[in-house]
């Protein structure tokens, strides 16, 4: 009787305590499908989600950002390269110091202004109109000036041949008093074949410019520089010259040549240093530099800073004396990096 009283009471205990546990489910159960439903409301549809991100390849450094260096922002850098560059390709030749050669890229060789005075001089002007006629004229005078203008590539020629074969006796390290021109055709052409005909190496300084693509065939290749900016093209002409020698040419030259007489004057170069200055007849056509004495402009002293010379002889003496007077030693510039 009493164990089933008992066991009544435990069913009875037992139906309780389900009941009450099915009592507090039910709430458990409807606060996870409430929050169930707010996650499934939250999320975008599956139109409207974005893809996974994957891995993506890192940018160019900005050394190889092609459009970054040629930018304004970059320009310090582009710079600062046409000063490193040539740096450490002319210590790479072992070159010690120059002679700078500068003059017009119009003169042409003998060869060549004879050839055009020739074509113009045999061409059947009889059969020419009136303007054709009048413009051969033109052309067959510019001919004759040109022939009798070749005479400077020609000394300029054997200038820088007489130079080369002297400086090339001084030994190869460094090698000393290498000829260096503009790069182009003309005058610079004749100092860099005089070189190449002396079978030293020269120095070609060659410029961007819209008439002037290539650099003439006689520089070294290995010492053949390329700039974009003119003053650090100036820079190379004037870091380590010894001497220059300025044959007759036009606004090119003559902006070089008041470049460098201003560092001269105003001791930014040696004293030292020596501008010879080659063909009178042509140059006291153009400049009248006695009349800026006269005039109280400069003074005897700062005229007669530059030297002059009529013969390949003349000048060649002048340079090597100044350079066995006054640069025998080396610069220590290019041989400290």
């Amino acid at each position: 009787m009493s164990q089933r009283s008992s066991s009544k009471r435990q069913a009875s205990k037992h139906k309780v305590s389900k009941r009450q546990s099915s009592q507090q489910g039910a709430p458990n159960r409807e606060e996870a499908q409430r929050q169930l439903s707010e996650v499934q409301l939250s999320e975008p549809p599956p139109s409207e989600r974005q893809p996974k991100l994957k891995p993506q390849h890192a940018p160019k450094p900005p050394h190889e950002d092609l459009e970054f260096l040629q930018s304004t922002p970059a320009r310090p850098l582009r710079i600062l390269a046409e000063y490193l560059q040539p740096m450490v390709q002319l210590k790479k030749e072992n070159i010690g110091d120059t002679i700078v050669m500068f003059g017009s890229a119009r003169i042409e060789s003998r060869e060549t202004a004879l050839a055009r005075l020739t074509r113009l001089k045999n061409a059947n002007v009889a059969k020419l109109g009136g303007a054709a006629r009048a413009k051969h004229r033109v052309a067959l005078k510019g001919a004759k000036s040109a022939l009798e203008m070749s005479r400077y590539y020609e000394e300029a020629r054997e200038l820088s041949h007489k130079i080369t074969a002297w400086a090339s006796s001084l030994g190869p390290k460094p090698r000393r008093f290498v000829i260096c021109s503009g790069g182009g055709p003309g005058i610079m052409e004749a100092a860099n074949r005089g070189a190449y005909d002396a079978g030293g190496k020269s120095i070609g300084l060659s410029i961007e410019l819209p008439h002037e693509q290539f650099s003439n065939a006689y520089i070294s290749p290995e010492l053949s520089l390329n700039f974009h900016y003119f003053f650090m093209r100036k820079l190379w002409f004037a870091q380590i010259a010894k001497a220059l020698i300025v044959f007759p040419g036009g606004f090119g030259t003559m902006d070089e040549l008041w470049e460098m007489m201003t560092l001269l004057q105003t001791g930014k170069l040696s004293k030292n240093n020596m501008i010879l200055i080659y063909g009178r007849r042509y140059w006291e056509q153009v400049l009248n530099l006695r009349a800026m004495v006269q005039w109280g402009m400069i003074n005897s002293e700062e005229y007669n800073l530059l030297q002059f010379a009529d013969t390949v002889d003349e000048a060649f003496e002048k340079i090597r004396t100044g350079m066995e007077k006054y640069h025998m030693e080396v610069d220590p510039f290019l041989q400290a990096y």
